[in-house]
């Protein structure tokens, strides 16, 4: 019996990727291993460990190559995406380039203004794929509006409202210039329900109260919820989402106050120390076990990640383009405004003379440490969330909010495990304080996917450094249109609905 609920778990996720993965978005009735959600809600209802399982088709998306539709090598799921948003905001430098990924579309900002690129088809496909898994999944439990009887069948129909919710979250920040300029606008289409049947464009006002209304529910359906794994989300990761949609509103400070200290209340995380320990700022950001982790997955072999993958992309000891050409480095400006001592110094490599200069060579590495070294990543696992997200936009929040003295306080305590002395802190108010904690932010999530968000969030323009390999010293404001996709051309050829970019 249980190597017969294994199997069924197994072809349930299955059935679920083949749903999101075929050429055709709409799926009304089964071909083969592929189900809808009539068939999924009557296995549910005979067995509630698939719900369970199905939720797990969608976070195993977030880490499958190829679920952006395309074959790229840089199409491997959440964290090519983090790549990109890091890439477009300059934190990440591409200072040199042998194999050529990334460098036109993304650092030359090419495929902002060019909708037949597919980079912009892969984002599109990937939230909305997700989006079809998440509506799966809500319907097979009695749709959108139903409360599940069971406790096992709340939780899972809280991560699929959570995983929507975050899936349009991005969707707002990588295809939509500016949020507020854009509130009233038609942006993207809404999808409550599984299938693909070419839906117009909503206003973006109407995207923003489904994500608040989805976070909200799985807030109340994951109270309570302890997971097996921090590859499942939790009250507190749909707290964190939830803050960072208020925040990209830029109006609702107060809420994102509210929100954010609940998210800090409720994680078992605990903030990244300085020493180089697993748990440590310098620990190497490679274990799924390490104390600051809220979310994440445990790469292993059985996943069979290996040169295609963020690893593959960014460090310089997995077998990759990091170590052999294609060099990603904290942007030098970025780097020269940290103090002498403050301790993320140290991730990076700090030799001028160095062919890796200003790699992450202590921030992100497999555990072997050795240059060139694996080539299947099973020593290293991926971050999607830690402690200090939630702390930090926190801190944001306040001094936004009129709260400067909280805020200053807060940050004094944060700057205070990084640097020496942050006396220089208590001197900030205003817009200073504000800059003060966007910086903060940028240096504190460097490589982890977050610097486009706080662009996008903070107004910012963007200039970058001298390790650049293209744009030096440009002013780039944030709602630039090479900073944001266009909605691709496969969407607009499928999509009657969709007819124009705007």
């Amino acid at each position: 019996m249980k190597n017969n609920l294994k199997n069924l778990i197994k072809i349930t996720c299955l059935a679920l990727l083949m749903v999101s993965c075929g050429e055709d978005f709409l799926v009304e009735e089964p071909t083969g291993n592929i189900i809808n959600s009539d068939q999924l809600s009557d296995a549910i209802a005979l067995n509630p460990a698939i719900g369970e399982a199905t939720v797990t088709g969608i976070y195993a998306t977030m880490f499958t190559t190829e679920t952006g539709g395309t074959t790229s090598q840089q199409d491997f799921g959440q964290k090519g995406y983090d790549i990109y948003g890091d890439m477009l905001s300059s934190d990440m430098a591409l200072s040199t380039s042998t194999y050529g990924w990334y460098r036109a579309r993304i650092t030359e900002m090419q495929a902002g203004t060019d909708f037949t690129q597919p980079e912009n088809y892969q984002p599109w496909r990937y939230y909305y794929r997700i989006i079809n898994l998440a509506n799966l999944v809500i319907e097979s439990l009695g749709g959108n509006d139903v409360v599940p009887e069971t406790d096992e069948n709340k939780y899972t129909m809280g991560q699929a409202f959570a995983m929507r919710a975050h899936s349009y979250f991005y969707l707002t920040q990588y295809f939509i210039n500016d949020v507020e300029a854009s509130w009233n606008a038609e942006t993207l289409p809404i999808y409550v329900v599984p299938g693909f049947a070419g839906n117009p464009k909503s206003p973006t006002s109407e995207v923003y109260a489904l994500m608040e209304d989805d976070l909200t529910k799985a807030i109340t359906l994951l109270d309570g919820f302890v997971r097996s794994s921090k590859t499942s989300v939790d009250i507190s990761i749909a707290q964190t989402i939830l803050g960072y949609v208020l925040a990209s509103r830029r109006d609702r400070w107060l809420d994102v106050v509210t929100v954010t200290n609940a998210a800090l209340a409720n994680t078992t995380a605990i903030p990244m120390l300085t020493d180089a320990s697993i748990n440590g700022i310098r620990g190497g950001f490679n274990h799924v076990d390490s104390q600051g982790w809220m979310w994440g997955v445990d790469l292993n072999a059985d996943i069979g990640l290996g040169l295609v993958s963020w690893w593959g992309q960014i460090d310089a000891y997995s077998y990759s383009y990091a170590a052999v050409g294609d060099n990603k480095a904290m942007d030098a400006g970025l780097y020269n405004s940290m103090p002498a001592d403050d301790v993320r110094r140290l991730q990076f490599n700090n030799n001028p003379a160095s062919a890796r200069h200003l790699q992450p060579l202590n921030k992100f590495y497999d555990s072997d440490k050795v240059i060139f070294g694996t080539s299947q990543i099973v020593k290293a696992d991926y971050i999607y969330m830690r402690y200090e997200e939630p702390l930090l936009l926190n801190i944001e929040a306040l001094a936004r909010s009129g709260q400067e003295g909280l805020a200053r306080t807060a940050l004094f305590n944060f700057v205070s495990t990084r640097v020496t002395d942050a006396s220089f802190v208590n001197a900030l108010s205003g817009q200073a304080l504000i800059d003060e904690i966007y910086k903060q932010t940028r240096l504190e999530f460097w490589g982890e996917g977050k610097s486009y968000l706080a662009m996008k969030r903070n107004k910012a323009t963007i200039v970058r450094g001298t390790n650049h390999l293209s744009f030096v010293g440009v002013p780039i404001p944030f709602n630039d249109e090479r900073l944001t996709f266009e909605i691709p051309l496969q969407e607009i050829q499928d999509n009657n609905n969709i007819s124009t970019q705007n």
